[in-house]
């Protein structure tokens, strides 16, 4: 609970640690100022040896990052595929119930019943957990005091003696006359801790001490003591081993304990439901996942999203296991193998943050990576064992996912190299002159890139079949940078590209892992207002960018748009922030008015702002990605077939950046793999 990544949990939270740490992330553009973020700030203490030896050996092995990012992806990729099998075990282990209390009733049934529960759950998704939040907590309480109370009833009625069940000599006692069977059932054992790996998970939700109080003084002792019921009630009906959960319920309360049985179930699929969607968008702003689109359920909490495409994905995986399996105990070997793997997957994360990130010595996260990993591995070892009984399906899944992620990774970073090694050189712009050798017209023209330095090829590409170009030019990079989230008054990174009275400037977008971009980000206005705020601040420092002018630099960057009541000036750089660019034009037109003299800053200021009246172009790249035809056979169908399909059926980049139809140009373009 403590390796957290400023208030996240989850391996993504541990990767970004080590990324930022050790420099270990495989994103492109990444920059020495996005070390200045407030949520970058890593830890002042001096490296150990150890610590120092672990950075150099990723120094040395590059090939490691790649490495360790599948290893992550690893995990993710079992932590989605149980977003897929909590929801199905959960309903069918929840309404098979039923059966107790009607013993006629035919198998077919439980399964239409379980389906039409997680058709009418993944069908409400699109409203958001926000209006039904508020019932979690009671059913969840709910559910945790009647099994609690259930096994106290057990306990006095059927084996009072079960208390000495807490020992741990009986579980020695019972790995030794069991051998090898006592092994193999340790793939259904799992199962009682399975759901501790979100607890983690959710460390963004809520805060460590929260879920440490929560789980100490209430989930634990519920659990043991229903557990403790059970091994009473069973210890005296041997014959009652299938369903002994439901058996063991007093007639009294059975309908009740059923229904609130059923709600807790579907509770606890909600959560999977939404982890899955946040890992899916954390997946994507890692550029290891397709675009998809990402809907913000509420406009009030934070982080609730919902992702249509794999909503319906996973309601067919969830139909799919159901109706196929029919049986919880498989589902259950399944659903261990899934579990244990992302437990092990954090567990060595967390080995490497405490000789990187906290300085430990090196005996100290060997100690804990054999301890609790052997743990794992044990658990692990037992499930594998069950791959033929249903344990194959996360192990499909996962495969599956990975391929996916690994392959959108390996295209997309294809690009961006193809994207570097054709930007077109500064010293050729500047030798065009001022107008770029073509015919600037009135507006402003957004160029979106990849690239943070220099200038794309997409414009090179653009300007030679069409010479003309707008008054005032912005290169627009969108990337994440390894935080989970970027403040808003931080979002935008705004510098001048060659000399003045060329009009060029570079807007790098910000976003953490974590981030979503809102539908209603007035971006063209924050984009224009953080431009004339920078030209305004610019002079303040030209005796030192003198030198510069006549190449690329990224002077003191403004950091983006502050919302304020009212204009201030920042003491750490005397930035001066105007809440409108009604505000600003107005301030521009007096200023002009009141000292021509003096003007020439504010003129620059105004002409963006006529600009802007003039309207706003969008220009993107529309890249097709082809392999090369020295390519094997197996990366030809990769690239040409799987990545092909993957790019025309992800969203456009128009669509994930809000771009309006009736002010965008694409630029085709084609990139050899």
């Amino acid at each position: 609970m403590s390796a957290d990544d400023n208030g996240e949990g989850g391996t993504f939270a541990l990767y970004s640690l080590l990324c930022r740490h050790a420099k270990l992330s495989i994103l492109p553009n990444q920059q020495a100022t996005d070390e200045k973020l407030s949520t970058y700030a890593t830890e002042a203490s001096a490296d150990t040896w150890q610590s120092s030896a672990l950075k150099s050996f990723f120094e040395k092995h590059p090939r490691f990052h790649k490495v360790l990012l599948i290893f992550v992806l690893l995990g993710t990729c079992m932590a989605i595929g149980d977003g897929v099998l909590t929801p199905a075990i959960s309903v069918l282990s929840a309404v098979s119930g039923v059966k107790v209390k009607i013993t006629g009733l035919h198998e077919n049934y439980v399964v239409i019943i379980s389906c039409v529960i997680l058709v009418g759950l993944f069908s409400l998704q699109h409203h958001g957990t926000n209006r039904v939040a508020f019932m979690f907590a009671p059913i969840v309480t709910a559910w945790l005091l009647c099994i609690s109370s259930i096994g106290i009833y057990n306990i006095f009625r059927w084996n009072q003696h079960v208390f000495c069940a807490i020992s741990p000599i009986y579980m020695l006692k019972f790995l030794k006359n069991t051998g090898t069977e006592g092994w193999v059932s340790l793939g259904g054992v799992v199962l009682s801790i399975t759901g501790v790996e979100t607890m983690f998970a959710d460390l963004g939700h809520f805060s460590s001490s929260s879920i440490k109080v929560a789980f100490t003084f209430v989930v634990y002792p519920c659990l043991i003591l229903a557990y403790m019921g059970e091994a009473a009630f069973l210890s005296k009906h041997h014959e009652d081993i299938q369903r002994s959960f439901y058996k063991a319920i007093p007639e009294s309360v059975f309908w009740p304990v059923f229904i609130v049985a059923t709600f807790a179930a579907v509770v606890g699929s909600q959560a999977v439901i939404s982890a899955t969607f946040s890992m899916i968008s954390q997946c994507c702003a890692l550029n290891c996942f397709p675009r998809v689109k990402i809907v913000h359920t509420s406009s009030k909490i934070y982080g609730q999203i919902y992702i249509p495409e794999v909503n319906w994905m996973l309601m067919c995986l969830c139909l799919a296991v159901t109706i196929g399996l029919r049986d919880t105990n498989m589902m259950g070997h399944a659903y261990g193998l899934a579990v244990t793997t992302v437990m092990f997957v954090t567990t060595c994360l967390m080995a490497l943050v405490m000789i990187i990130v906290w300085k430990k010595k090196i005996l100290t996260a060997v100690a804990f990576l054999l301890f609790f990993g052997s743990i794992e591995l044990l658990y692990i070892s037992a499930s594998v064992y069950k791959v033929p009984e249903g344990g194959w399906i996360p192990l499909v899944l996962s495969l599956i996912f990975m391929a996916v992620m690994y392959l959108w990774n390996y295209g997309t970073m294809k690009k961006h190299q193809f994207d570097v090694e054709n930007k077109v050189s500064m010293n050729r712009i500047v030798s065009l002159g001022p107008s770029l050798g073509m015919v600037r017209v009135p507006g402003i023209g957004l160029v979106y890139s990849n690239l943070a330095i220099g200038v794309p090829a997409v414009f090179g590409h653009f300007v030679t079949n069409l010479p003309a170009f707008h008054q005032v030019l912005v290169f627009v990079c969108v990337k994440s940078v390894q935080v989970p989230r970027v403040s808003e008054n931080e979002r935008l990174l705004i510098s001048r590209v060659g000399p003045k009275e060329y009009g060029m400037f570079r807007c790098i977008v910000r976003y953490g892992y974590k981030d979503l971009q809102q539908e209603n980000y007035d971006f063209e206005n924050r984009l224009v207002s953080g431009i004339v705020q920078f030209v305004e601040t610019e002079e303040e420092s030209a005796s030192k960018l003198t030198s510069e002018s006549f190449r690329e630099f990224e002077s003191t960057a403004f950091k983006g748009f502050v919302d304020s009541d009212h204009p201030y000036t920042s003491s750490s750089h005397k930035e001066k922030m105007v809440q409108s660019t009604c505000d600003i034009q107005a301030e521009v037109a007096k200023t002009g008015s009141e000292r021509p003299e003096n003007t020439q800053l504010k003129q620059e200021s105004l002409r963006i702002l006529e600009a802007k009246e003039s309207g706003v172009a969008y220009i993107l790249g529309h890249s097709h990605a082809k392999a090369k035809k020295s390519s094997s056979i197996i990366k030809k169908f990769a690239i040409d077939v799987v990545y092909t399909f993957l790019s025309k059926n992800s969203r456009e980049p128009d669509v994930v950046l809000n771009v309006p139809h009736t002010s965008l140009l694409e630029v085709g373009m084609i990139y050899y793999v």
